[in-house]
């Protein structure tokens, strides 16, 4: 998988951009349109026998090239590589989903332990009320 951000002015995504990725050594290829976040995604179905394969990326006339890399021994992990386009993008850039999304499981968690604190019957402590000890007699 190449997969990365087309950014613009300020490392804001920009979206609708054609993403050429090409391993050139077999001529195989593909364009992709980045997300409303500037992401974009391109899969191929590497082999072994295609490490090292050259690979052109290419997006608003800027061209990247890079090599095939990834561990032939792995044959567990997915085969990933980034590539971004455009002034400011960063590897920490996400979709717009992803923080909403932690966002709200965040909001989530915190209200269900505010409730819970809310709900639970204040100033009983556990035995209290009980005899404790031996009566003097």
């Amino acid at each position: 998988m190449v997969e990365g951000y087309v950014c613009g002015e300020g490392g804001v995504g920009v979206s609708n951009v054609d993403v050429l990725v090409k391993d050139t050594r077999i001529s195989y290829g593909q364009v992709v349109k980045t997300d409303g976040d500037g992401y974009y995604k391109a899969m191929f179905h590497l082999h072994n026998d295609n490490l090292g394969d050259p690979l052109l990326i290419e997006a608003r006339g800027e061209q990247k090239n890079l090599k095939v890399e990834f561990d032939a021994k792995d044959l567990e992990s997915d085969r990933k590589i980034r590539v971004d386009f455009g002034v400011g993008c960063s590897a920490g850039n996400s979709p717009s989903w992803v923080w909403w999304g932690s966002g709200a499981a965040v909001l989530v968690a915190g209200g269900a332990i505010g409730l819970r604190l809310l709900s639970s019957p204040s100033g009983k402590a556990k035995g209290k009320g009980k005899t404790q000890g031996k009566k003097k007699g």
